[in-house]
C-alpha cells in the first residue's frame, strides 16, 4: 500500500557509538525522504564523530575509527541534514526512544533548530510491537517475506524500515494510511522532552516521569525546590530535556 501524505515524511536510521542518548555520536546516517506524490530522495553520509568507536558496537554496525577518520564531523552537515528533513514529518525503527532524540542533540550542539513539537513522528517499531512482538529482521521477514541483508547499515534499515510501514498498511485493515492517526498509534506516551523524563498525564500537564518526583507536575517541583532545576542543568541529562524544563521554567516566570 502506497503512504496517503499529506506533507514530506523522511524515513531515518542513525548508527552510532553507542546507546546513550546524551553522550553518544552519530556515525551514520541515511534519511529517505518520500513525497506526497510518491519522489523518493536519499540522502546517506558517514560522520566523524569525535570521539572512539567502542569495539564491541563496531561489531554490530561494522563502522570503525578508520571508516570515518576522514568523514566530516555533524557541525559540517547538520544545516545540510535539516535542510534536507525541513517541512517533514518522521518516521523510523525505534525512532521514538532513540533515533529522533539523539538527532536532537546533535542538532542542539550545533545550535540548530530542530522542533520535534512541529513534526508528526512515526514510529514502526511500535506499531509491530503492539501488533507482533518482533524484531526489524523478522518484521521484515513476518510483512515483506524478504531477509534483511546488510542489517545495521543505516541505508539498509532505513529502506526496510519503509517497506514495512507499507506492509503493515496492508496487513492491518484497522490502521489508518493517516501520518498523524499512525503518529499517535506509535506514541507509546506524551512525550515531552523526547527522552521521557517530562511526560503529559492525563490532565495535560507536564510531570516529571523519573526519581523522587515521578507523578508530580514539573512546574509544582520546580517553585518547592527550586534547586531542582539546577540538579538536572548540570546533571547528565540530554540537551532537550533540559532545553525543554528551561521553556517550562522561564513560561511559570513570565506568567
Amino acid at each position: 500500500m502506497q503512504l496517503e501524505l499529506k506533507r514530506p515524511l523522511a524515513f531515518f536510521d542513525l548508527e552510532t557509538t553507542g546507546v546513550n542518548i546524551a553522550s553518544d555520536r552519530i556515525v551514520e546516517i541515511s534519511i529517505l525522504r518520500v513525497e506526497p506524490e510518491g519522489a523518493e530522495t536519499w540522502f546517506t553520509k558517514r560522520v566523524n564523530p569525535e570521539m572512539p568507536i567502542p569495539k564491541e558496537v563496531t561489531a554490530i554496525h561494522g563502522i570503525s575509527d578508520e571508516d570515518v577518520m576522514d568523514c566530516p564531523v555533524f557541525r559540517e552537515i547538520a544545516k545540510e541534514v535539516a535542510g534536507f528533513i525541513d517541512g517533514c514529518d518522521l518516521a523510523g525503527y525505534n525512532a521514538i526512544k532513540f533515533d529522533i532524540p539523539l538527532l536532537a542533540e546533535e542538532f542542539l550542539r550545533c545550535d540548530v533548530d530542530f522542533d520535534i513539537r512541529r513534526r508528526r513522528y512515526v514510529d514502526v517499531q511500535v506499531i509491530f510491537h503492539k501488533k507482533e512482538q518482533r524484531t526489524l529482521s523478522a518484521a521484515y521477514i513476518f510483512y515483506c517475506n524478504k531477509k534483511l541483508t546488510n542489517a545495521h547499515s543505516a541505508e539498509a534499515d532505513t529502506r526496510a524500515t519503509y517497506e514495512i510501514l507499507k506492509a503493515q498498511l496492508d496487513h492491518y485493515s484497522d490502521l489508518s494510511n493517516d501520518i498523524e492517526k499512525l503518529a499517535a498509534f506509535s506514541s507509546q506516551n506524551r512525550l515531552v522532552d523526547l527522552a521521557g523524563r517530562i511526560v503529559l498525564n492525563n490532565n495535560g500537564v507536564e510531570v516529571f516521569n523519573f526519581g523522587k518526583h515521578k507523578g508530580k507536575p514539573v512546574t509544582t517541583v520546580l517553585r518547592e525546590e527550586p534547586s531542582y532545576y539546577a540538579w538536572m542543568m548540570n546533571g547528565d541529562f540530554p540537551l532537550y530535556t533540559k532545553k525543554v524544563l528551561t521553556e517550562i521554567r522561564l513560561r511559570e516566570f513570565n506568567q
